[in-house]
């Protein structure tokens, strides 16, 4: 019991430890003063007016929504046609195509951003929307696959032969069959994949232009060059939108476990 008590008040130190120098933005946000002192001087939500106000702002928290949209959009497509691909076939090498496709989340992020900015540069993608989709897809694409790939693993292949034996097609079968049971996976995979794209800064930062900056670089500028006290404000909103769709994304995989079971 006392085992079980010490190793649960370590827990929460370290939970504490890891969530408490982010809330400490959520104060500063209000700071009234035009500095990150902290505690802050006064009350005011000005930092947050002059976000919702100021074009340049506005016009990287829509580039954020757009990328991260696509993003999701064709990561949810091809990571569920690859799943679907390494779940039905079997062949020697499985392991090392299935470890492949999970290579960017090993793969330090710094150098991704190299071999993307040097590829994107011969093709004329930097500071592109496509380019932004196909970089972000690119670290997206492992978690959309292991979210679907635990959902086909929980389901049984008699459904769908089932179906087959009743005379519907491959496609009338997927939609039909394969795709409602595998939803969660699919969804939570879909929020990840957004969440993952729309906290991007490596990649952004080395594919960026003047003309198309997403929200964590123009944080990330923000706070390198002018000391702009809006980003407190922005951190605050990024980090609430993004809390938002983790848990709805776990909802999601709570709900799969559940129908698997």
């Amino acid at each position: 019991m006392t085992l079980k008590r010490l190793l649960s008040a370590f827990a929460v130190i370290i939970i504490v430890w890891l969530v408490l120098p982010t809330l400490v933005i959520v104060p500063m946000s209000f700071n009234e003063a035009s500095s990150f002192n902290f505690p802050p001087k006064g009350f005011s939500t000005r930092w947050y007016e002059n976000f919702f106000t100021d074009p340049t702002w506005l016009k990287a928290l829509f580039s954020s929504l757009q990328v991260a949209l696509i993003t999701m959009l064709v990561a949810t497509a091809v990571g569920v046609l690859a799943s679907l691909g390494l779940s039905k076939v079997r062949f020697r090498g499985k392991g090392l195509l299935e470890g492949y496709f999970l290579l960017p989340l090993i793969v330090p992020g710094i150098v991704l951003a190299v071999g993307l900015y040097s590829l994107f540069l011969r093709m004329n993608l930097l500071g592109t929307l496509p380019g932004f989709v196909l970089a972000h897809t690119v670290v997206s694409l492992p978690l959309v696959i292991t979210n679907v790939m635990a959902s086909l693993q929980g389901l049984d292949p008699k459904l769908e032969q089932a179906s087959a034996s009743l005379g519907a097609g491959r496609m009338r079968t997927f939609f039909s069959i394969t795709l409602p049971l595998i939803a969660p996976g699919v969804t939570a995979g879909a929020l990840f994949a957004f969440v993952t794209s729309f906290d991007e800064v490596i990649l952004s930062l080395f594919i960026q232009s003047p003309s198309l900056q997403t929200l964590p670089v123009k944080i990330f500028n923000s706070v390198t060059q002018t000391n702009d006290p809006t980003v407190a404000a922005v951190a605050v909103i990024t980090m609430v939108t993004s809390v938002i769709v983790m848990l709805t994304a776990q909802f999601a995989s709570r709900k799969r476990k559940r129908v698997a079971a």
